[in-house]
């Protein structure tokens, strides 16, 4: 046998890779490119096994007969048959004819019919598996010109045979009277294709076009989806894409609503070696604006729009820089269209700089809090410009005295348009001031522990802290803080241009962890003292000191041993305090761990922080106000068989009326997993909670079997009798195909107004993720 009829026949085992194979999508991955000259190398070795070889003269042919095998390139091919016709330069392989390529596809037929050079060919009852899982089949095949392969009545699905029964239709597939794909174009067609769920037809088109496997990017309709507002109504969203480099493209969308006409959206992205960004913008011009309430922000608007751009670039491995902003129209433009990346209830636009080197942090940024509320007047108008927000934190990797020092520093500048003060009952409530405002911090921290002999873990703690602050407040905001009320009596003060303040703590912490043992178990109790010396804060007893960060505080089991309770910079603890707790952590032979800490915090001298006026009145009510603080303490169980169980409470210190209390439970049995969670807050009037706040939440999710799954939640409000917000919902899953469907009922605590939406998705492997949500169908009961 020639070389050359060697290297043909050898060849047949790529003929229905090669030429035939090119799935679409991800099934078509491992395909490669058609010409055979770059696929096998010019001198690759063929090992042909036959039971008979036969030469026919007279017709001018070679016939490998009897189970016949090829091993070429890497490939194999297996036959009842392989003939090749030196006259017309075709290749034939007939019977149960089975290719298993390099890459791990298997191509079965009936029958290959290809020439010499692969430019034209015939293949009879084709299947493909691909080594992604992904199925092909056709009646039959055709070649022509060496780039057009045309695939008659095929199939495509991504879902796995049934083992048991394999003739059962899968979850999905794709009927096409013909596939053709054509290698110049480098597109994949699909001429009167109908989608097929459990053999049933749910969808018809007359035509649709794809991408082919060798084109990572290709310009081309994207796959549309829908969606339902009441305001809105119905909607249909066909988005383009257009690739027009490796390293950008354009995605352009539109959106018919049938109530408010036709939404326009388009993003540019762009990606360099160090980073990416993208912009985005979408306009639309409202046809019915008075479908919204009055009262609402979109109720007069007619020409809604925005334009939004994201960036991230590293600089190198330890700086980034980057930024996330949002211009539009309107506070809720984004939000009511659901624009992709700008929709949320609160949209932060930042620009930032942050540098992480070992145990060193820098980080810098300006940003501004975007509302997206509907009401005219909200929230969204006393949100302040921050410029700049800087936080620096500097440990020195080599010990200091033989302990740690760090050393933080932190700036921040604001500006504010519009006041937030509330006024209700003589009580005043300044959570923002309205003009600019700015503070400078400076902060080193030196601590070091010491063992002795008996176990006794001894830290001791020096801290030394300044601050620069100044206002530049409107006349509105000095004239609230000036008659600043509390129950009733003005308690204001005059306010500063400037403030200069300082404070030097010397602390000791001492622990004692005590390790007690039995056969089944151990048990460590520690108790923990620790002692803060310190001169009163400086202008405590002013109201003119903004407090922008330190509104929250939370006084628990977590907190109890802070140095510095407040949660920011805008508040400092002063006076003398000790806090004083006993820990204890146990580990079971059953695998069953236990933990937990109880505790109290004791005012010793000085003036109690916590007792100060406050804009926000962040002390009321914190347990910390008094001499002897409120117990706090908290407990859990967590099981190796994913049981869990915590509490946490505040305690009166005199009465042990329960003050606060979260209790957390969950667990897994079998295919069930439920939480449950229980949050008490007692009332707090100052800050306009004038009723205890009781609310249980809790979710179950159930696994029915590998596939099929369910779960439903809920929150009630145990004081004013509603249930907040409940969801019920399933999903179905597996290798091909996922379906999701979810109900979703809300209730307003106080006008009981109800919302309602429901929201289904659907995902097909190797095609694409669509799916429809409603929202926001109100009504009153």
């Amino acid at each position: 046998m020639s070389n050359r009829t060697a290297r043909l026949m050898g060849a047949t085992a790529l003929v229905a890779l090669c030429a035939y194979a090119q799935l679409p999508q991800a099934a078509w991955a491992q395909s490669g490119d058609l010409s055979f000259e770059e696929y096998a190398p010019k001198d690759a070795q063929m090992l042909l096994t036959a039971d008979n070889l036969i030469y026919d003269n007279d017709r001018n042919t070679i016939t490998a007969a009897g189970g016949v095998q090829i091993e070429y390139a890497g490939n194999q091919l297996v036959a009842d048959r392989v003939i090749y016709d030196r006259t017309t330069s075709r290749v034939m392989a007939r019977g149960r004819v089975e290719i298993v390529e390099k890459g791990g596809n298997r191509i079965y037929a009936d029958e290959i019919d290809v020439t010499d050079n692969f430019s034209d060919g015939f293949v009879n009852a084709l299947r493909v598996e691909t080594v992604d899982k992904t199925y092909f089949a056709a009646e039959s095949a055709q070649r022509e010109g060496g780039r057009v392969t045309t695939f008659n009545n095929g199939i495509y699905t991504a879902c796995q045979p049934c083992e048991k029964k394999p003739d059962r239709p899968p979850i999905w597939q794709i009927k096409s009277q013909k596939i053709i794909w054509n290698g110049e174009t480098k597109t994949v067609r699909f001429e009167n294709a109908r989608f097929e769920f459990f053999g049933m037809p749910i969808a018809y088109l007359p035509f649709f076009q794809v991408a082919d496997p060798t084109v990572k990017r290709k310009s081309g309709f994207l796959i549309p989806s829908a969606s339902y507002k009441k305001e809105l109504g119905f909607g249909v969203k066909v988005p383009y894409y257009l690739a027009l480099s490796p390293t950008y493209d354009l995605t352009v969308s539109g959106t018919y609503y049938t109530k408010q006409g036709f939404l326009g959206e388009a993003e540019w992205r762009q990606r360099f070696d160090n980073g990416q960004y993208s912009v985005k913008i979408a306009g639309i011009r409202q046809q019915e604006p008075e479908a919204w309430k009055a009262t609402t922000v979109n109720g007069s608007e007619t020409t809604r729009g925005m334009i939004g751009s994201k960036g991230k670039f590293q600089i190198n491995p330890r700086w980034a820089f980057g930024w996330d902003v949002l211009a539009q129209s309107d506070k809720n433009f984004s939000r009511t269209y659901s624009i992709s990346g700008f929709a949320d209830t609160v949209q932060t636009s930042e620009i930032y700089l942050t540098g992480l080197d070992d145990r060193n942090y820098f980080d810098i940024r300006a940003y501004h809090f975007n509302i997206q509320e509907d009401v005219k007047t909200g929230r969204d108008e006393q949100q302040p410009w921050v410029l700049p927000s800087f936080d620096y934190s500097y440990t020195p990797d080599e010990a200091v005295a033989g302990g740690e020092l760090n050393l933080d520093f932190n700036a921040q500048g604001l500006h504010r348009q519009n006041i937030s003060l509330r006024n209700t009952a003589g009580t005043s409530r300044l959570d923002g001031a309205e003009g600019s405002s700015g503070r400078m911090t400076a902060e080193a921290e030196w601590k070091r522990s010491f063992v002795t002999s008996g176990g006794l873990v001894v830290t001791p703690i020096l801290q030394a802290r300044g601050d620069a602050i100044y206002t530049d407040y409107d006349a509105v905001t000095i004239n609230g803080i000036t008659n600043f009320e509390v129950n009733g009596s003005t308690v204001g003060s005059d306010v500063r241009s400037s403030y200069y303040r300082y404070m030097a703590t010397a602390g000791l912490e001492v622990r004692w962890p005590v390790l007690f043992s039995t056969t089944s178990a151990s048990h460590v109790l520690e108790p923990v003292a620790q002692v803060f010396v310190r001169p009163n804060a400086r202008f405590q007893e002013r109201l003119g000191i903004p407090n922008e960060d330190a509104q929250s505080l939370v006084f628990d089991a977590t907190t109890l041993f802070e140095r510095d309770k407040f949660s920011g910079y805008d508040r400092i603890e002063g006076g003398t305090r000790a806090n004083v707790g006993l820990r204890y952590s146990g580990s079971f032979a059953n695998g069953w761990t236990a933990h937990g800490l109880v505790g109290q915090s004791y005012h010793l001298a000085g003036d109690n922080s916590f007792a100060q006026p406050d804009l926000v009145h962040v002390g009321a009510y914190s347990g910390l106000e008094t001499d002897v603080s409120d117990f706090v303490g908290m407990a859990g169980l967590v099981s190796p068989d994913g049981f869990a169980f915590s509490v946490g409470a505040r305690l009166d210190e005199k009465t042990l009326d329960l003050r606060r209390a979260d209790v957390k439970t969950a667990a897994t049995l079998g295919n069930v997993t439920a939480s449950l969670q229980y949050a008490f807050i007692e009332a707090q009037p100052l800050y306009g909670f004038n009723y205890d706040r009781q609310e249980v939440t809790g979710l179950t999710k159930v696994k029915f079997n590998e596939n099929w799954s369910g779960f439903a939640s809920g929150t009630y409000d145990l004081e004013s009798k509603t249930l907040v917000k409940n969801s019920y919902g399933f999903a179905y899953g597996d290798d091909c195909f996922i379906y999701s469907m979810t109900y979703t009922r809300s209730e307003n605590r106080t006008t009981h107004e109800t919302s309602h939406s429901f929201g289904f998705a659907v995902s097909l492997r190797t095609i694409g993720d669509f799916g429809s949500s409603t929202g926001d169908l109100n009504t009153t009961f």
